[in-house]
């Protein structure tokens, strides 16, 4: 297995637990150790090619991708916790450009990438609601304006396509919703995997959640959750949903082979023959056949739910469709 296949393992390492970063020692330890205290990573600047994983190909168009969760709470050696990456420190930089790079190769191919690092919100962000309603904007806002420097100075108006996964899809929905008519006219698709679209922000943003109906509609929202039946649930039921493999939103089942696992070499296993299925009742991806056992997310997973896969289970039919859709565009 190359070195970019390696880098693309780690991107089901959605909760990577960081045993050198910043004077941290486990999960767990963070979790109990909460001081008073709290520190507040420096402010990316992305004027600085430092925040930036990118790959300037010369395209037509570009791939904005934004990265999952890849930090947990850590402890500085001055006791104070920290519940962000520090973009400027290399053991929390490091699996984001994991997830970037391996993002770039398998999804994306052949056009222009741009992926910001960003003060991300730890994996215990998510452990309720009001956690996130506290956090998230830190990192919504790092984004927002790595998007907005993205647009005036490296874009070049060119067709993009808009992606995210997990946290990065709950940022990439908010810059969806904001985008100005001009920015959304060059928008050939938004993907939001691996999180919920309610219908509350459909209806208030009409003219820019469009979800998709097939496989090349462009200027359209693709989201899917995938589970194994609909009590494995971890978010909220979404509006918008459409099967990866065939392309449908109806309930149309499609069947394909795969590796199940990104943790383990590919020639160390065999292959899954899953079927999808579409479940209108609750908009969720139901997928019979899939056997790997170490895709539980701590903290926030449960069994039957596969979260941490979104992208991995996909990879060719995500790879195939964006590709599709920006020759849609572009031609």
């Amino acid at each position: 297995m190359n070195k970019t296949m390696r880098h693309f393992l780690m991107l089901a390492l959605l909760f990577y637990v960081q045993s050198i970063a910043c004077g941290v020692t486990s999960c767990g330890s963070c979790s109990s150790n909460v001081t008073e205290a709290e520190f507040i990573p420096q402010v990316p600047d992305y004027a600085e090619v430092s925040q930036w994983y990118l790959t300037e190909r010369g395209g037509k168009a570009d791939l904005f991708y934004i990265v999952s969760t890849e930090t947990v709470d850590y402890v500085l050696k001055d006791g104070m916790m920290c519940h962000y990456a520090d973009t400027y420190a290399d053991s929390l930089r490091s699996p984001m450009k994991a997830e970037m790079e391996g993002v770039d190769v398998l999804l994306n191919g052949n056009w222009n990438y741009y992926s910001p690092y960003y003060r991300q919100c730890s994996l215990q962000s998510f452990i309720s609601d009001s956690l996130m309603a506290v956090r998230m904007p830190l990192a919504t806002d790092d984004v927002r304006r790595a998007f907005a420097y993205y647009l005036e100075h490296q874009n070049q108006g060119r067709p993009f396509i808009l992606a995210g996964f997990s946290q990065g899809a709950i940022i990439a929905l908010d810059l969806l919703c904001e985008m100005n008519d001009e920015t959304y006219s060059r928008m050939v698709a938004a993907y939001i995997i691996g999180a919920s679209i309610p219908q509350y922000l459909i209806d208030e943003h009409p003219n820019r959640i469009k979800p998709a109906q097939g496989a090349d509609d462009t200027g359209v929202t693709i989201c899917y959750n995938s589970v194994h039946d609909a009590s494995c649930a971890i978010w909220p039921r979404s509006a918008v949903c459409i099967n990866p493999v065939n392309w449908r939103t109806d309930g149309q089942s499609a069947t394909f082979d795969t590796e199940p696992s990104p943790l383990i070499p590919i020639d160390q296993q065999q292959k899954d023959h899953l079927t999808v299925t579409l479940d209108p009742a609750s908009n969720l991806l139901f997928v019979d056949g899939y056997t790997a056992t170490d895709y539980i997310l701590p903290l926030i997973g449960k069994e039957g739910n596969y979260h941490s896969r979104e992208i991995w289970l996909y990879r060719d039919y995500l790879h195939e469709n964006i590709q599709r859709r920006f020759f849609r565009n572009l031609f």
